[in-house]
C-alpha cells in the first residue's frame, strides 16, 4: 500500500460506498467529533452523492494517534487525504470547527487548482470573525460545562469516566486548534458558499456567520433554523434537502 492510499484509508471513512456518483461530499466534523457523525448523511445522499466523513487522529479506532492541535497543519493532513480523488467534482461540508476547517481545506485544493464546487459551513461563525475562547485552557470540569451547554455530546459519554478520560484529550486538543486559529486576511474562495446556523448558537452570532460572504468571489446564502450549536440534529430531512438543491446542478449535468 502506498503512503497517499495509506493516508487516505486512515483518514477517510466510505459509510456507503457510490462508485456511480454524480460528485463526492467531503465532511468535517465539529471540536471532539468524529466521521460517524456523517453516517446518516452517506446513507441518505447515496448513490447521486458520495460522502467522504473525515475521521480526525486521537478519537475511536485513530484513538492511539496524537490529535492535531493546528487547523493549518489538519487542513493540510485532510488535502494529503484527498490526493487522487479529483476525477469528479467536490464538495465540502463542516460543522462548526469543521467548518472552519472545510474553508481551510478549500484554499489549499484551489491552489492545487482542484476547484470545490461548493462550501457549506454550519454552525460556526465567518473566519474574520474573532472571539477570544479559552475553553482548552479550562480544567477537565471546565471543558465538560462546555459540551453540555452545547448540548452536542451523548449524555452517556459525559457520565462514563472511562470514556471521558479517552475523549478528553482530543476534545481539549481540537479546541485549542480552533481557539488559536487566525484567517489569513483577504483571502477568499471562489465557489459558493451555504451557511446554515441555529437561531439560538451562543457561539455563532447570525450576523457573525453571515460574514461569511466576505470569504467568497462567489454568491453565498444564509439559512437560519431554530436551534443552538447543535440545530443540525433537529433539522436532518431540511438539510438534507438544502445539500441536494445545492449540488442538483451537477449532479444532473
Amino acid at each position: 500500500m502506498t503512503s497517499i492510499a495509506a493516508d487516505a484509508e486512515a483518514w477517510i471513512r466510505r459509510y456507503e460506498k457510490s462508485p456511480d456518483s454524480a460528485l463526492r461530499l467531503v465532511c468535517l466534523p465539529y471540536a471532539g467529533g468524529s466521521a460517524s457523525y456523517f453516517f446518516p448523511v452517506a446513507k441518505a445522499l447515496a448513490p447521486s452523492i458520495e460522502v467522504l466523513a473525515i475521521q480526525y487522529p486521537g478519537r475511536q479506532d485513530r484513538h492511539r494517534e496524537p490529535c492535531i492541535d493546528d487547523i493549518g497543519k489538519l487542513a493540510d493532513a485532510v488535502v494529503g487525504a484527498l490526493e487522487g480523488l479529483d476525477d469528479k467534482p467536490l464538495a465540502l461540508f463542516g460543522h462548526s470547527m469543521g467548518a472552519t476547517l472545510s474553508y481551510e481545506v478549500a484554499l489549499r485544493l484551489e491552489k492545487r487548482k482542484v476547484m470545490p464546487v461548493r462550501l457549506f459551513v454550519s454552525g460556526r461563525r465567518a473566519p474574520s470573525r474573532v472571539r477570544e475562547e479559552s475553553v482548552h485552557q479550562r480544567d477537565d470540569a471546565g471543558v465538560l460545562a462546555e459540551l453540555r451547554m452545547l448540548n452536542g455530546t451523548n449524555g452517556e459519554v459525559l457520565e462514563n469516566e472511562e470514556l471521558l478520560r479517552m475523549a478528553l484529550p482530543a476534545i481539549r486538543g481540537d479546541y485549542r486548534a480552533i481557539e488559536s486559529y487566525r484567517c489569513e486576511p483577504g483571502r477568499r474562495i471562489s465557489c459558493p458558499i451555504t451557511a446554515l446556523t441555529g437561531d439560538a448558537d451562543p457561539r455563532a452570532s447570525v450576523d457573525e456567520v453571515r460574514d461569511w460572504e466576505k470569504h467568497t468571489t462567489a454568491e453565498m446564502d444564509l439559512t437560519v433554523l431554530s436551534g443552538g450549536h447543535f440545530f443540525l440534529n433537529d433539522h436532518v430531512p431540511q438539510v438534507l434537502k438544502i445539500i441536494s438543491e445545492r449540488l442538483l446542478p451537477v449532479t444532473r449535468s
